[in-house]
C-alpha cells in the first residue's frame, strides 16, 4: 500500500473538477427530460432544442478558443522578432570575431 503525500497543480485539478461538473450537468439533464412526464414528440423536441444549444455553445468555445490561440501565436511571433532585432548586434559582433 502506497503511504505519503501527492501533489497536484491546482489548474489539473480544477480542470478535471470542472470537466466532471460539465458531464454531471449533462448527464443530470438527459436523465431529467427522458424520465420527464412528457409526450414523445415534446419530449424529442426538447431534446432537439436542447441538443442544438449545446451544438452553438461547444461553436461559440471553439471559436474563442481559436482567436484566443491565434493571439497568443501572434504575440509569441512578436516577440520572436523583438528578441531577433535585439540580438542581432550581438550575434552580428561574434560573427565578425
Amino acid at each position: 500500500m502506497r503511504t505519503g503525500k501527492y501533489e497536484s497543480s491546482e489548474s489539473n485539478t480544477v480542470g478535471t473538477a470542472i470537466t466532471f461538473l460539465m458531464i454531471g450537468l449533462g448527464v443530470g439533464a438527459a436523465l431529467g427530460l427522458l424520465l420527464a412526464p412528457k409526450a414523445g414528440r415534446q419530449l424529442r423536441k426538447d431534446l432537439r432544442r436542447s441538443y442544438d444549444d449545446v451544438l452553438e455553445t461547444a461553436s461559440e468555445w471553439t471559436d474563442e478558443a481559436k482567436s484566443r490561440f491565434e493571439e497568443v501565436v501572434e504575440k509569441g511571433a512578436d516577440l520572436a522578432d523583438e528578441v531577433r532585432s535585439r540580438t542581432k548586434p550581438i550575434s552580428d559582433m561574434l560573427r565578425r570575431s
